[in-house]
């Protein structure tokens, strides 16, 4: 089970902008959208990967390397997970599995 830093955007601000003034997450970090289920890339500077979640913190689908300008979304998903580009690879994340939020 991957284990997860995890910081959740609670305030407006951080669910309307997201990473889109921040810096890529760090290895091992992600930034959360609870009862979220699509997001998009809009005025990103980099790529990202986008993993879904459902309430039981089972991963539903991952975009991996989400582009800036595009839009990915997950019905049934109650959660989103923003990670730095190559992360969910190198986490070994997959759909099915449950996750360890920390």
């Amino acid at each position: 089970m991957p284990a997860l830093k995890v910081q959740v955007a609670r305030r407006f601000s951080e669910r309307a902008f997201g990473l889109i003034f921040r810096p890529p997450p760090a290895s091992g970090e992600a930034l959360a959208f609870d009862r979220c289920a699509a997001v998009h890339t809009c005025f990103m500077r980099y790529a990202i990967d986008v993993v879904f979640v459902d309430a039981q913190q089972q991963v539903l689908r991952i975009s991996a390397g989400l582009a800036p300008w595009r839009m990915a979304w997950c019905r049934g998903a109650q959660r989103v997970l923003e990670l730095r580009s190559g992360e969910a690879a190198r986490l070994g994340l997959a759909p099915g599995q449950r996750l360890q939020l920390c």
